[in-house]
């Protein structure tokens, strides 16, 4: 579905179904540079199972209009005026990346309007080398490619799709690359400089599950575990044999966690 929100054109994905106000909502949001394609499997059973499933394309991403927000505070204020604006009252909310910081900002501001909470790839703080912040910021393709690389675990990037003929890190690679020149850099300068994880999870009244891959080199599991910590209703559902990239790398483990984590 389109509207127009905050004066640009704001794309959601709900496989096809209208937003009904009697059924419970889930709400997906995608990393930097990414857009709502990371979450169409997800999307499409939580539909035919008797949710409202949104999949958002962040300001600036994929088919939403407007400049990019520059930080996880004006994303996750902007995710819940959104929300608001379709008529969702209450919602699961699932992040990865970036977007496990934009829900997790959104689920402490938004109080009662979050349920649950599931936070993909999450690592806090999320700081981003120099390098790669340097490659984004000149729109070098060498961000592209140090985010694909440390984005998956070694095995899927040779090989390892569930369906023969397609390549895991190909696939994120040329969503990476769609993304427009500037957009890239603001999202991942968002998550080097957010520094609110400490009072958002001390903020948090609903239950979290941090959904994590064993070999993640992006964000590491040992600091997710520690972040863990200081979350009230915590738990942490581990996807072995995986990196950053448990949409696209573990597919079927990661969907079992998702509705573990944000069913009714």
């Amino acid at each position: 579905m389109e509207l127009n929100y905050q004066g640009a054109t704001t794309f959601i994905q709900t496989a096809g179904y209208a937003i009904d106000p009697a059924k419970p909502s889930v709400c997906f949001v995608h990393g930097a540079g990414m857009d709502h394609a990371v979450w169409t499997l997800f999307v499409r059973w939580f539909a035919r199972n008797g949710y409202n499933a949104l999949a958002v394309d962040l300001r600036g991403h994929g088919r939403s209009g407007g400049t990019a927000l520059e930080s996880i505070e004006s994303m996750a204020e902007w995710l819940l005026g959104l929300l608001d604006a379709v008529g969702v009252a209450e919602v699961g909310l699932a992040g990865h990346s970036m977007g496990s910081l934009l829900a997790l900002q959104a689920a402490a501001t938004g109080g009662a309007k979050v349920r649950k909470l599931a936070l993909l790839g999450f690592g806090y703080p999320m700081a981003v080398g120099a390098p790669l912040l340097d490659a984004a910021r000149a729109n070098d393709h060498a961000a592209v490619d140090m985010m694909t690389i440390w984005g998956h675990d070694a095995g899927a990037q040779f090989g390892g799709h569930q369906v023969p003929g397609l390549s895991i890190s190909t696939i994120t690679k040329r969503r990476l690359e769609a993304a427009r020149p500037g957009v890239l850099f603001a999202d991942l300068n968002a998550c080097h400089t957010y520094a609110g994880g400490a009072d958002a999870a001390a903020a948090l009244a609903c239950p979290v599950t941090l959904i994590l891959g064993d070999r993640d080199r992006m964000t590491p599991v040992r600091g997710a575990r520690e972040f863990a910590k200081t979350l009230p209703k915590a738990a942490i559902d581990m996807v072995p044999g995986c990196g950053h990239g448990m949409m696209e790398e573990k597919p079927e483990q990661t969907h079992k966690a998702l509705v573990k984590a944000l069913s009714v």
